[in-house]
């Protein structure tokens, strides 16, 4: 229990929450339309945010996540297009781009975690200038317009239903499991802890660190492209700034989740459930008609708290130690 307590603690929070908008908008916040345009949004945000805590686990950042979800459905986006437009067969077409945006997502991870993990630049200044680089790309290829003209069935994916539950909910649901099982059940999840709690003893102790730290960017990298399919699906066509709003929403997430921005510690289920809380934040602000500008505020206030508590934690923990340390030593004496 007191490993999970900070996930059972915002768990209550989000319970609590979701209380006080029910009690506040029973008609508009547990409506039906407003329940399920919260269960179609939250699955890209809520995968962006654990593409971003893998890398957080390890002790780096990756702001290029949303610029390299953005290229990767940019580029399915043109296969579909122009397929479409050559009256191609779905059952080429949506695989096929599918593929492509997996390809992609594959190859932005792989310049991350090359110059990461094999030369050592700092992750925050490597992923600053490949969310550049990506960018730029995509602005090459769509002229900062938007790509549509997709192959209805491709709409599925993003705004299907299953038994009234949206299709991208059950995408992530997959994906949660599939996050779980790899970074808390498996060796290479072990590690990546291992890494980002002491990267020097889990170097000395014979683990191949570079290999460790360059698989967790091609990870993070392909969960961005699973939020890109949704996206490009959803909106019905691609763009640039598609998703950029969830860059610093990522990051305040798996922060709130109870992640270590050291490295070493996190949970998924954690992150999922921060997601829900700014998720659930964010739709009742709306249903009050409070500005945008307004929600925005609010992420940075909370991303700001929860650092500023989550360091003064650790200074009182130290604190506490070095107390105790001299009193050890006067008893001794």
């Amino acid at each position: 229990m007191r490993k999970y307590s900070k996930e059972w603690f915002l768990l209550g929070v989000l319970l609590i929450l979701i209380a006080i908008m029910s009690f506040l908008s029973p008609d508009k916040f547990l409506s039906f339309d407003n329940l399920q345009s919260m269960a179609f949004q939250l699955p890209e945000f809520g995968i962006i945010a654990l593409a971003m805590m893998a890398v957080i686990l390890t002790g780096g950042i990756n702001l290029s996540v949303t610029a390299a979800t953005s290229l990767s459905g940019i580029l399915a986006a043109f296969i579909l297009a122009g397929f479409n437009a050559a009256g191609v067969n779905i059952l080429i077409t949506i695989p096929v781009a599918i593929v492509v945006a997996l390809i992609t997502a594959i190859v932005c991870g792989a310049i991350n975690g090359l110059a990461i993990s094999y030369i050592g630049v700092s992750p925050i200044l490597v992923t600053l200038a490949t969310m550049t680089l990506f960018e730029g790309i995509s602005l090459k290829f769509t002229k900062g317009d938007a790509i549509s003209g997709f192959p209805e069935k491709y709409y599925y994916f993003g705004n299907g239903t299953i038994l009234d539950v949206p299709v991208p909910l059950i995408i992530f649901v997959m994906v949660i499991v599939i996050a779980i099982i790899l970074l808390e059940h498996t060796p290479w999840g072990f590690k990546v802890h291992m890494l980002g709690y002491n990267p020097k003893a889990t170097a000395l102790s014979g683990i191949d660190t570079k290999k460790v730290l360059f698989k967790v960017y091609l990870f993070s990298a392909l969960l961005g492209s699973i939020a890109a399919i949704i996206m490009t699906s959803r909106y019905n066509s691609a763009k640039v700034d598609y998703g950029s709003s969830y860059l610093f929403q990522s990051l305040t997430a798996v922060v709130l989740g109870g992640s270590d921005v050291t490295g070493g510690y996190g949970k998924v289920m954690g992150t999922v459930i921060a997601v829900a809380i700014l998720q659930v934040t964010s739709s009742g602000l709306n249903i009050f008609g409070i500005n945008r500008n307004i929600t925005d505020i609010i992420t940075g206030a909370i991303l700001i708290l929860v650092l500023a508590s989550h360091y003064i934690n650790i200074h009182y923990l130290q604190y506490q130690r070095l107390k105790k340390s001299i009193k050890q030593k006067k008893d001794i004496i």
